[in-house]
């Protein structure tokens, strides 16, 4: 299987952004423009998955992807992550919700297995490299693997792994860090430009790139780098067809949210943010996902309900400042404005 088989005919790639932003909408909205739109599976049931799947298929023709989790068992420290979630009890207590950390697996086998007996055109994965076997199943399906990477070892790992292609994601991304492990510090990762050219040298696959792309020059930059294509997230965010909440779009033109971080404390895992009240009352969350992203779950609803942009998450990338309220449509056509590049359905090498 091969990414630039696709018939896509821009280099631009709609990033998975599970938890809301990622809808039917913005997907098919991204592939109708002539991108690449995405599902995000992740936090869905394999139900809720095959529901979208089948929506997307009512609004486009043209090819889409899917986006899995990949949740690996972390090697938790049970006292730091009782503790944190002890932290958070006071809060829990205002707000008349109950905290619990549990695992889970994300129904990830399931929704896997929807896709294998329902194909789309493209599954990604993050977290991790799926097993040969999942890959097997997949590439007799007639689906292209994509998995994401943050390090040339895991872009390594990835290719012997089976993979057609990789999303390569630099730490100015929001949202999470697609690392295969959650065992870094805060600020530890590769900025996106020498993580392109590094996996470049390593692998020999086409490289989608991710992370802080927001303007057309943006995604020129990754192409001259060695990417087919540039995925954007943050980008799509103020975007109609998303369904970040309001306060997330206002929140990203207002100036008392100066800038963004890394940080665990809503999900136990490195993610890109937005600093927020909440990010900065738990600067030592444990590495400890999915249990904290569980445990935190219902003071993030609560907030959410009350429009509170201090008690959840706001995931954004390094240029949020440059996301743009407009039609996805008209995001995609943007940032693809002026190139001179192959896009994932007839390009060469990455």
């Amino acid at each position: 299987m091969d990414l630039r088989d696709l018939s896509v005919p821009l280099p631009v790639v709609g990033a998975p952004m599970a938890g809301g932003p990622s809808t039917v909408a913005l997907a098919a909205a991204v592939s109708e423009a002539g991108g690449l739109g995405f599902l995000a599976g992740g936090y869905l049931t394999a139900a809720e998955l095959a529901a979208q799947v089948a929506e997307v298929r009512r609004r486009t023709t043209a090819p889409f992807g899917v986006n899995l989790f990949l949740p690996q068992p972390p090697a938790v420290d049970r006292a730091a992550l009782d503790a944190y979630v002890a932290s958070l009890q006071p809060l829990a207590g205002a707000a008349g919700v109950e905290v619990d950390a549990w695992w889970d697996d994300d129904d990830v086998d399931d929704k896997l297995a929807l896709l294998v007996e329902d194909p789309v055109p493209v599954v990604s994965f993050t977290f991790g490299c799926p097993p040969p076997e999942a890959v097997g199943r997949l590439h007799r399906a007639g689906t292209v693997v994509v998995v994401s990477v943050t390090t040339p070892d895991e872009a390594a790992t990835a290719a012997a792994g089976g993979a057609d292609a990789l999303c390569v994601q630099g730490i100015e991304a929001g949202g999470h860090q697609a690392t295969f492990t959650d065992d870094l510090g805060p600020d530890t990762g590769w900025g996106l430009l020498a993580l392109v050219t590094a996996v470049g040298h390593r692998v020999e696959l086409p490289l989608v790139a991710a992370g802080g792309l927001m303007t057309a020059s943006d995604v020129a930059a990754v192409l001259r780098a060695g990417a087919v294509a540039a995925q954007v997230g943050t980008a799509l965010l103020r975007c109609p067809e998303s369904g970040a909440p309001e306060m997330h779009k206002a929140a990203l033109v207002d100036p008392t949210f100066p800038g963004t971080a890394i940080t665990r404390a809503f999900s136990g895992r490195r993610a890109r943010g937005l600093v927020n009240g909440f990010m900065r009352a738990h600067p030592d969350a444990p590495s400890a996902y999915p249990y904290v992203n569980n445990a935190t779950r219902a003071l993030r609803r609560w907030a959410r309900a009350r429009g509170n942009p201090h008690g959840t998450n706001l995931w954004a990338g390094q240029g949020f400042r440059l996301a743009r309220a407009c039609p996805a449509a008209q995001v995609v056509t943007t940032l693809a404005a002026g190139l001179d590049a192959p896009a994932p359905g007839d390009a060469g090498t990455g």
